[in-house]
């Protein structure tokens, strides 16, 4: 048999993590995490059976049952005793939890779940902002001052930009006091606040316009304009989301 044929026989080798000593459930729960999304274990059809999970990622028995009781926290499958484990249809997945969103972003071609994600996150935020307004004292009013005037100084830089224009937002999040929606937010960027296709394009052009999003906001909340406050988010999470993303797919979801 010709050396190619032996090869192309010959199964895959488990992936590097496998030969690591070291939080091994983590990384097989990752992994198939990522397989789920990814539709190589298709919803509806049977997770592989212990032995061959054990075989194909070389672990143990113990690693393979948690990991697949991690993958059932998450909503990926369902154990059926007797029956063996169920891959879970997309809608029984919990997109709030880390592996999965990230997993998902990472599949997300048409930018469905990244324009999802600003859904959620401006809906939360401009009711927040709403609230900030209503309860905004002389000191949270002039911190947003601060951090907006230190915004226009730093449009050239976009990595010192970008971490005050998340300082922006976590002020008006804590005067909100809603510690569930700041929570559901934070954890929502976190996943995707260093990936290039939510970042987008950085220039100074750009910061410029993101940042008299950022000033409306301001002026909104100093005026205690509930309403006015609320609109104020909406419309900058939106446009500054709009021109980041740039024509890749469709943007309907996005309307409202």
């Amino acid at each position: 048999m010709a050396a190619s044929q032996r090869s192309s026989a010959s199964p895959l080798p488990p992936p590097a993590w496998s030969r690591r000593p070291a939080n091994l459930t983590t990384a097989l729960t990752a992994e198939l995490v990522q397989r789920v999304v990814r539709g190589v274990y298709r919803p509806g059809t049977l997770l592989p059976p212990e032995p061959s999970l054990c075989e194909t990622f070389s672990v143990s028995r113990t690693v393979v049952r948690e990991a697949v009781k991690m993958l059932q926290e998450k909503g990926l499958v369902q154990v059926r005793h007797g029956a063996g484990t169920m891959v879970s249809a997309s809608t029984a997945w919990n997109m709030l939890d880390e592996m999965v969103l990230a997993a998902a972003v990472a599949e997300d071609e048409g930018l469905a779940i990244l324009d999802d994600l600003v859904v959620t996150r401006r809906l939360l935020e401009s009711d927040m902002a709403d609230v900030a307004a209503r309860q905004a004292d002389a000191d949270l009013i002039e911190r947003l001052r601060a951090e907006v005037d230190r915004m226009d100084e730093l449009v050239g830089d976009h990595v010192s930009y970008a971490d005050h224009d998340r300082i922006f937002h976590d002020l008006i999040m804590q005067a909100s006091g809603n510690r569930l929606a700041r929570a559901v937010v934070r954890a929502l960027e976190s996943q995707v606040i260093n990936t290039a296709r939510y970042m987008g394009r950085r220039e100074r052009a750009l910061c410029v316009a993101s940042n008299q999003g950022h000033r409306r906001v301001y002026e909104r909340i100093a005026a205690h304009d509930p309403a006015g406050a609320a609109q104020a988010m909406f419309d900058h999470i939106t446009e500054a989301w709009l021109v980041r993303r740039g024509s890749s797919g469709n943007s309907a979801r996005l309307e409202r």
